[in-house]
């Protein structure tokens, strides 16, 4: 089977890349088996993996495939920031900042960054001597949160 021009893997993994970047990542999908299909690369790992999580809801089959990407280019900010994706998808909101934080420390991006300010962090318990799950530091959180000093 020979590869028609509009199905070269690097023309279709940059169609890909300009889906996802305009948000809309039910485009990309197809773009990138297609080119997973002629070329393995991480970076194809790492976008397919995000795109069947959103797309699919296979979270732990794009996690898989983040995380081979990583073991791969561990040093590669966009696989972290893939994986993050993934784990935001799965509800996984510490997971996600575990991983942006690497990708920060791998290089770091712009789209790192905004994601990093969109999960935001937590503030420390008003009683830092109790633990956090400590009812009485959610309590206390509450009603400082309410009262607006926190």
């Amino acid at each position: 089977m020979e590869l028609m021009p509009q199905d070269d893997p690097g023309r279709l993994c940059q169609r890909a890349l300009e889906a996802l970047s305009s948000g809309d990542p039910q485009a990309a999908l197809p773009l990138l088996e297609r080119a997973f299909k002629a070329q393995d690369n991480p970076a194809l790992h790492s976008y397919l993996g995000y795109c069947i999580a959103k797309e699919r809801g296979q979270v732990r089959k794009g996690r898989d495939l983040c995380l081979a990407s990583l073991e791969i280019e561990p040093q590669n900010p966009a696989h972290h920031l893939n994986l993050a994706r993934v784990h935001q998808i799965a509800g996984q909101k510490p997971e996600a900042i575990a991983a942006l934080r690497k990708g920060m420390e791998s290089g770091g991006s712009p789209e790192i960054v905004a994601l990093l300010n969109l999960l935001g962090s937590r503030k420390p318990p008003p009683l830092r001597f109790l633990s956090r799950d400590n009812p009485l530091n959610k309590w206390i959180g509450i009603l400082l949160g309410r009262v607006g000093l926190r």
